[in-house]
């Protein structure tokens, strides 16, 4: 059985990207710090797949561990989500955003070389491509300039895989752009646990609904839209995951030297309200929510071209805005309040 390491596996998009590669038939190894995770997800994964997925309690920073996972086990693949990902934190704190998201890329592209490891598959973002000038956004659109720290080390991680290829390493790398994941794992065993206020819609959708929240607020409704609020291109965080499993299958026949990158969406974008409206269709709850003044940094519209991704990987989403936000629903009433 093939052994795939996923850093930050215990995060939100890690985690079911674990089950995916189970379900699969592949046998994934976490490392995570759990800065930004719980250990709960790993009796969430265990629940799911009646088995313990194998993880390391550690920074992949740190050289000695990385090491040490990869003379223990004998890895054919890496997914590489481990980053700092606030965009507000990464404002205020750009130094610790660079160190980590850019420092530990370095030190994972360096151990895959000693040990001969190929695969890699990079979480990247759309964040990369701002306020595009065009809709869909296509893999080839020019990506401008980063709105934030966190959205600049995305772009710098991809120059430097570009690179990387190009030097002739000897690796074979995709990298993958995500846009909106929402949604959880329809057992309700794991899903989004942000910490503290989220910083995403729909967790914060969802705690209000439940009456965590007092209320929702809508940044701004004056904008070029049907209804004048946002639009996103919002996709099934099992949709994401199976993404992943397709972009380790195809590197499989792949030449070393090889990079190319995908838009990871649904391909249709919805604005807020019809995420409001979505929300209370499935969970028959009345949302509290409030228009207010437009949010700085905020980008109008976006949403994929995804006919790349589907016609080399054969990947295309399964599930629609109201199976995800039924899943997400589900999870959210499994947690304590």
């Amino acid at each position: 059985m093939e052994k795939i390491l996923i850093t930050g596996g215990a995060g939100y998009i890690g985690s079911h990207t674990a089950v995916a590669l189970v379900n699969a038939g592949y046998q994934p190894i976490i490392i995570d710090n759990f800065s930004n995770s719980d250990k709960s997800v790993l009796n969430g994964l265990r629940n799911i797949l009646g088995e313990e997925v194998p993880y390391y309690d550690g920074d992949c920073n740190d050289a000695d561990l990385m090491k040490k996972i990869f003379t223990e086990n004998a890895l054919t693949g890496v997914i590489h989500f481990a980053a700092y990902k606030a965009v507000g934190e990464s404002v205020a704190q750009p130094l610790k955003y660079y160190k980590n998201n850019v420092g530990s890329l370095l030190l994972l592209i360096e151990t895959m070389q000693s040990f001969g490891v190929k695969s890699l598959v990079f979480s990247s973002s759309c964040t990369v491509y701002g306020q595009p000038d065009q809709l869909p956004v296509r893999e080839d659109t020019p990506r401008k300039l980063a709105e934030s720290p966190y959205g600049n080390t995305k772009k710098i991680c991809e120059d430097i895989l570009s690179d990387v290829t190009r030097s002739k390493l000897g690796l074979k790398i995709i990298s993958l752009r995500y846009f909106n994941p929402i949604g959880a794992h329809e057992s309700a065993e794991i899903g989004e646990l942000p910490l503290g206020v989220p910083a995403n819609l729909v967790p914060f959708v969802t705690q209000t609904g439940a009456g965590i929240r007092k209320e929702l607020t809508v940044y701004g409704d004056d904008y070029a839209t049907p209804d004048g609020t946002c639009i996103r291109d919002y996709i099934h965080v099992m949709d994401l995951a199976d993404a992943h499993v397709k972009s380790i299958e195809y590197l499989k026949d792949k030449p070393v030297d090889f990079f190319d990158l995908f838009n990871v969406g649904r391909g249709k974008g919805n604005t807020v309200m019809e995420v409001i409206k979505s929300f209370e269709k499935v969970s028959g709850k009345s949302l509290n929510y409030k228009i207010g003044a437009r949010r700085p940094g905020d980008v109008e519209k976006v949403w994929a071209d995804t006919t790349k991704i589907s016609e080399k990987l054969k990947w295309n989403p399964q599930y629609n805005l109201e199976d995800a936000l039924r899943d997400s629903w589900r999870w959210q009433l499994s947690l304590p309040l």
